[in-house]
């Protein structure tokens, strides 16, 4: 008989395909991209306005306000969310999840358009406005620039140097710097020598501002040329400043005469770095979009390595954070279990098929896995710890297809027929049910595929590999899997018609006619053990994301609010030297008054505080880090008792530092921190809250003079006045600015050091007038000082204040310590115009299951039908769905035996589990339907076929199975591992006899022990 199979007819052909797809998977597989994590955009913009010496009530005022009514109008706003401090507004836009990342583009422009349009509603000296949309951009490499004997201006000025070198290397989208000192030139003089002189504030600004001025000077024809003329004396240099001439009542005398004028940094600092606890610049670089990070953090250490012999004496370059080097780390051991995971299945195969089978559909598997690098090229999927797992995860059903033709083929084989017509046969009676029960598998994993969102973002290569692998291994075991039957295959000499009445298969066949004989017995057995399952479910802990297995871990550190930036690094270098002694740890970097640089991509940045500060810790194995989070916390707590210090580790996903978060919105602040206080103390009162805080943090105290307005006329002297005497003494005042080569250098005025020390003189600082043409001290046109609190930060939400009560648990999953406390936060009466909503980990992981909610009764329904038009039947499809809710009895088990949580990572692991399961009881349907097609009698044919699609079934299972065995040390997907494992192994099993008793019930077949 000749095949009709198009793969038997051009043999050569498919050799050639086979040699062309095994060398095309290796070349896909060394050119794909490779990170830890996937990446997903974070569609959020940050619009910064500055409002110098306005108080947060009146940032939030006149400023926060007026910017959020006009982002408000964008109908592609999901939510705003904003924080007003002194002299700044932040506000912080999110976009819808239903907008791509390639959308984003225009949507900011429209921000732009926006916020520009209302530059002009502003008060008078605040603005203008910036939009920052690069607020989600990864540093992949981060480094610290140290040197003992260098300045923070001399390293800036190397790191400026290795940012222009960089720039050129492969795949470097741009290059920041963090920890820069901003340099100023100070000009410090007494008043009374001001006096003496007969000179003015104004007149010394005046003469700078106009003498280092860039305009133009005109442009004159000379012959044929046309030149531009370009005078000089503007300063270039500190000494240039000093001998500038000023007029005076007694003439002209240099600024020398009357002031001191020296070069140093602006102090405070808005932030500050040390890399294990030297004073240092960050220099963070970031990887063009589709740029590959291993070819990137190739390219800059071969230059680095090329700069090298220039590099300037004493100066250190510092990895902060490598991503290229931790990618190929967790590439590699994830290679490493997809390796492991291949050779288990192989070898189950070999010892439950014989060897010669199991190498032929190992060699499938291969082949299947090369093809789907190839699609993972095309599709530009990156090798990251999601699409490897999904490969792993995917191993079992893999083989599933070429398993049911290999086993099909040896059945036929067994009755008679040769290899090719076996061959022949089993692909034509097995090709659309196969395909239809892979569009199924496929269809479990669609909703993820399509939820919108970080958490979809994330999680879509599971789906991308999924759907790609499983139909390539179907298209493998119609074309390659019988071509290698016909090649390896041998016909059984002592060929043996009785294949059913074989060990195992023989038990298997009496259980099965004793379950049919007893079917109300065991019907009821798997209600009852389904509902205690239902209720064992409920004593499994929830959780959302686990944390990740990175050798780094946070030390945020934050002092009261409005603590001077020197007392903040003073406490973080005191627990950074505590962080360096202990056992385990390599290097310590510290981020003071700031957030660091979003080197990973689930960085959770913090906006310019003086209070705040940050310790990056990288360990040598990131087993150590519970021990050490334990100890640096309990050193924290003595040493800083009046603090708010907490350690964390480093998150896979999108960043939740509060685990427990909840908000209360209404107008007045001051209900709003009643209603945060009583939630805090329910919060307290279990024992169980670490971190416990609300984000207002602490109110400051802040000095008020009392302007009185009738003097003050009397003086010539208005609050303008005033407040420009007061950032002159303490701060300074720019008067002009010093340019040098690239650099924009600011001239400050201020007192000197021994009239700005202290606030003990304060009443008697002098305020110059302009009617008066002398100095008048403050206490003549002040009431006198009063020291005030107000409110540091002003949070808002949707452009309501918003107070968030926040906490992380001692012990225990959030999940419930969330529990615990829900029903007494909730029942806080609120009065009208107040609501409370819940924040952290429970908004975060409803967010991300609501669009699976809603997408996977749509995938349900897509299986439902296909398995109608399989089968062109209603009560068929009803008795395969009925496996789906036997899974939960494993499920349950697995999870409370193993201790492991069921998360967002489970709930994906349960949808696959359902395709798995549908998949399985497909094939053993269908195998009953050809038998009764085939004449055989009803219950014969469930016997027959039963038994003929065990292996198939428990072989696909088996394998699936011990293939995941490698995921389950892994954090991030052991809970998903222990679901399919555990759920496929009890419903496996209930499926080889559910199934069929099903079947017999609906179709009213009676048992008959003749056929057993």
């Amino acid at each position: 008989m000749k095949s009709q199979l198009f793969a038997l007819r051009k043999r050569n052909l498919m050799i050639v395909f086979t040699i062309l797809l095994v060398a095309a998977g290796i070349l896909a597989y060394d050119n794909l991209g490779r990170l830890e994590d996937p990446t997903f955009t974070i569609k959020t913009a940050v619009v910064a306005t500055s409002y110098p010496g306005a108080s947060p009530a009146e940032v939030e005022e006149e400023v926060t306000d007026v910017i959020e009514e006009a982002i408000q109008e964008m109908g592609q706003v999901k939510e705003i969310y904003s924080t007003s401090q002194e002299g700044y507004s932040f506000v912080y836009v999110d976009m819808k999840d239903t907008f791509k990342s390639s959308e984003l583009a225009q949507i900011w422009d429209e921000l732009r358009r926006k916020v520009g349009d209302v530059q002009g509603e502003l008060p008078p000296g605040a603005g203008p406005s910036v939009v920052n949309d690069d607020f989600g951009d990864v540093y992949g490499v981060f480094f610290a620039l140290t040197g003992d004997e260098l300045t923070n201006a001399e390293l800036a000025d190397y790191a400026d140097i290795l940012k222009k070198e960089l720039l050129l290397c492969d795949d470097v989208a741009k290059i920041d710097m963090w920890g820069v000192r901003q340099e100023a030139i100070f000009v410090e003089f007494k008043r009374s020598q001001l006096v003496q002189l007969g000179v003015t504030p104004q007149q010394i600004m005046g003469t700078l501002q106009a003498q280092n001025r860039v305009q133009r000077s005109g442009k004159v024809q000379v012959g044929d040329n046309y030149l531009r003329i370009s005078p000089s004396g503007d300063l270039n240099s500190e000494d240039q400043i000093a001998d500038l001439l000023i007029g005076s009542a007694r003439g002209m005398i240099r600024l020398s005469d009357v002031a001191h004028i020296y070069r140093d940094y602006i102090d405070p600092p808005r932030n500050m770095l040390r890399y294990n606890g030297k004073e240092g610049i960050g220099l963070g670089i970031a990887t063009l979009d589709g740029g590959n990070v291993i070819t990137m953090g190739d390219s800059i250490k071969a230059r680095l390595k090329e700069l090298a012999p220039n590099k300037p004496l004493h100066v250190e370059i510092h990895s902060i954070y490598y991503q290229s080097q931790v990618v190929t780390e967790s590439v590699d051991t994830f290679i490493i279990n997809l390796i492991e995971a291949v050779v288990i299945v192989i070898v189950l195969l070999m010892l439950f098929m014989g060897w010669r089978t199991g190498m032929l559909i190992g060699a499938v598997l291969l082949l299947t896995i090369l093809a789907t690098f190839v699609g993972m090229f095309v599709m530009g999927i990156d090798l990251q710890k999601v699409s490897l797992g999904a490969l792993i995860l995917a191993l079992g059903m893999l083989v599933d297809n070429a398993i049911v033709v290999a086993d099909g083929t040896l059945v036929r084989m067994e009755h008679g027929d040769d290899v090719e017509t076996a061959a022949d046969k089993t692909v034509k009676a097995t090709i659309w049910p196969l395909l239809g029960a892979t569009i199924v598998a496929i269809l479990a994993f669609t909703a993820i595929g399509f939820a919108p969102g970080k958490v979809g973002e994330f999680c879509r290569s599971l789906f991308d590999v999924m759907a790609l692998s499983l139909f390539i291994s179907w298209i493998l075991a119609i074309s390659v899997t019988p071509l290698f039957c016909v090649w390896f295959l041998k016909q059984d000499a002592n060929g043996d018609n009785h294949s059913h009445s074989r060990g195992m298969n023989r038990f298997y066949r009496h259980i099965l006619h004793l379950a049919i004989c007893y079917r109300w017995v065991v019907m009821t057995l798997t209600v009852v053990a389904l509902g205690v399952a239902l209720f064992g479910f409920g004593f499994i802990p929830k959780s959302f994301f686990p944390d990740s297995t990175q050798r780094y871990f946070y030390v945020n550190y934050w002092n009261p609010q409005g603590s001077h930036i020197d007392k903040t690094a003073a406490d973080v270098a005191q627990i950074d030297t505590y962080v360096r002694g202990l056992d385990g740890v390599v290097n310590t970097t510290s981020f003071i008054g700031e957030g660091g640089m979003r080197f990973i991509i689930s960085y959770d940045y913090q906006t310019p505080n003086s209070a705040y500060g940050q310790i990056l810790v990288e360990v040598d194995d990131y087993h150590h880090i519970d021990q050490l989070l334990k100890s640096i916390e309990t050193y924290m707590t003595e040493q800083f008792p009046a603090a708010e210090p907490y350690a964390q580790k480093i998150q896979t996903g999108p960043a939740i530092p509060y685990k427990i978060e909840a908000r209360f919105r209404g107008p007045d602040v001051a209900v709003l921190k009643e209603l945060a206080t009583k939630a805090e103390k329910i919060l307290a009162d279990t024992g169980n809250a670490r971190d416990l805080r609300t984000d207002w943090r602490h109110p400051v105290d802040v000095l008020r003079p009392q302007f009185a307005q009738t003097q003050a006329r009397y003086a010539g002297i208005t609050r303008s006045d005033v407040a420009n005497a007061l950032q002159w003494n303490f701060n300074g005042i720019a008067a002009g600015l010093y340019h040098e080569q690239d650099k924009l250098i600011p001239i400050l005025f201020r007192s000197p050091e021994n009239e700005r020390a202290s606030i003990d003189s304060l009443a008697n600082m002098q305020i110059w007038s302009s009617l008066q043409n002398s100095f008048v001290p403050l206490r003549q046109v002040t009431t006198g000082i009063l020291p005030v609190t107000e409110d540091a930060l002003v949070k808002r939400r949707d452009r309501q204040r918003t107070i968030t009560v926040q906490a992380n648990p001692i012990s225990g999953l959030p999940t419930e310590f969330h529990a615990a406390v829900r029903d007494q936060i909730e029942s806080i009466e609120l009065p009208i115009g107040y609501s409370m909503e819940w924040g952290g980990e429970f908004e975060s992981s409803a967010e991300s299951q609501a669009p699976l909610a809603k997408v996977f009764p749509i995938c349900i329904l897509g299986m439902f039908l296909i398995v109608v038009w399989l089968f062109n039947s209603f009560r068929r499809p009803l008795i395969i769905f009925l496996t789906v809710p036997l899974s939960l009895i494993g499920i349950t088990a697995g999870l409370l035996l193993a201790g492991l949580p069921f998360g967002f990572m489970s709930i994906l692991g349960f949808l696959g589990l359902s395709g798995m399961l549908i998949k399985n009881a497909i094939v053993l349907i269908d195998q009953i339907e050809q038998d009764l097609s085939a004449g055989i009698d009803p219950y014969k044919a469930v016997l027959d076929s039963s038994v003929s699609r065990m292996r198939p079934v428990l072989m696909a299972s088996g394998t699936t199975i011990f293939g995941m065995a490698p995921l389950l040390f892994d954090a991030f997907y052991a809970a998903m591992a222990a679901t399919i494992m555990s759920g496929l192994f009890a419903a496996t099993f209930l499926t080889l006899i559910i199934v069929p008793v099903a079947y017999t019930q609906v179709y009213k077949i009676k048992a008959d022990k003749n056929y057993v």
